[in-house]
């Protein structure tokens, strides 16, 4: 998302006017916020802690496809490896950009500032639509139906969502104005629903099928928890992102990735991507067992 040089100045004169209109306009509410956002100290503190919250999921997640690895290492890459895999590359790309966020934000051409401030949200799209994909496809085999087409339909719908950020990056880089920035905003706004929707289908299906089984068990519990908390989680994280982007696009002081939005920044990372993958890497924390049945057939 673009770096807006002129926010600073526009909610500068916004509180002028509303010092005009209002007497004492030096005491507003919103004084400390925008104290906040102009703090070097604070900007920095509130970066390296965005940072430091990135790197720490990024290590979990490497650590728990670490210890999936040496519990299950005849299987390969199934899916609930590449989902750690996956955890551990975008939390610590997250981590790099806000450990040099002066770097970041601040970086020219704007094309290459947005596409590296963009890709890690794409990154986090891929990642959250893998585990949609496994749960499609354990639902799919409980209802003996075909999942052949389950995996190309995921690499079909991710192609097209990166062929088409890429086609919007291109035209920022030939025509850079306001309208660009607009559609990549509604672009992201779109593929963030779309994934809410993912979860709402097939995590939904795959917590009604678990109600409705009928040998009552605590691991049947347990799992019935497990894909209602994380459906209940994305989906919810996905929908803020949706919306957060969807009014960005419209009015740039609510656009987070500029440098003088720090608590903005802290507030929509932390309830979209830093909470989300923490309580799912929490939940998802169970190893596969060490031996299986020969009529288990894993799901890779």
């Amino acid at each position: 998302m673009l770096v807006d040089g002129g926010s600073m100045l526009r909610r500068k004169a916004l509180g002028l006017e509303w010092g005009r209109s209002y007497s004492g306009g030096g005491d507003n509410a919103s004084d400390w916020w925008d104290e906040i956002d102009e703090s070097e100290q604070w900007q920095k503190g509130i970066y390296f802690t965005l940072c430091g919250s990135y790197a720490l999921i990024s290590f979990i997640a490497l650590v728990q496809l670490f210890r999936i690895q040496f519990r299950v290492p005849e299987f390969g890459w199934t899916t609930q490896k590449i989902f750690h895999l996956m955890n551990f590359v975008v939390n610590g790309v997250r981590a790099f950009m806000f450990g040099i966020y002066k770097s970041v934000f601040l970086l020219r051409p704007k094309a290459l500032e947005i596409m590296l401030l963009d890709l890690p949200g794409l990154l986090f799209f891929s990642t959250y639509t893998l585990l949609v994909l496994f749960w499609a496809e354990i639902y799919q085999q409980a209802r003996s139906l075909p999942i052949d087409r389950l995996r190309p339909t995921y690499y079909a719908i991710n192609g097209l969502v990166y062929f088409t950020q890429v086609c919007i990056w291109i035209g920022l880089k030939l025509s850079p104005g306001h309208a660009v920035i607009m559609v990549s905003r509604l672009f992201l706004s779109v593929v963030s629903f779309c994934a809410a929707l993912g979860f709402l289908i097939y995590g939904g299906r795959l917590f009604v099928m678990l109600r409705h089984f009928p040998i009552e068990s605590r691991g049947r519990q347990k799992k019935l928890y497990e894909v209602g908390f994380v459906t209940a989680t994305c989906c919810t994280c996905f929908l803020i992102r949706c919306l957060v982007v969807s009014i960005s696009a419209f009015d740039d002081n609510a656009d987070v990735n500029v440098l003088d939005h720090p608590i903005l920044n802290l507030i929509y990372y932390t309830l979209v991507e830093i909470v989300p993958s923490a309580l799912v890497l929490y939940v998802l924390r169970k190893l596969p067992p060490r031996r299986i049945s020969d009529r288990y057939n894993p799901i890779r």
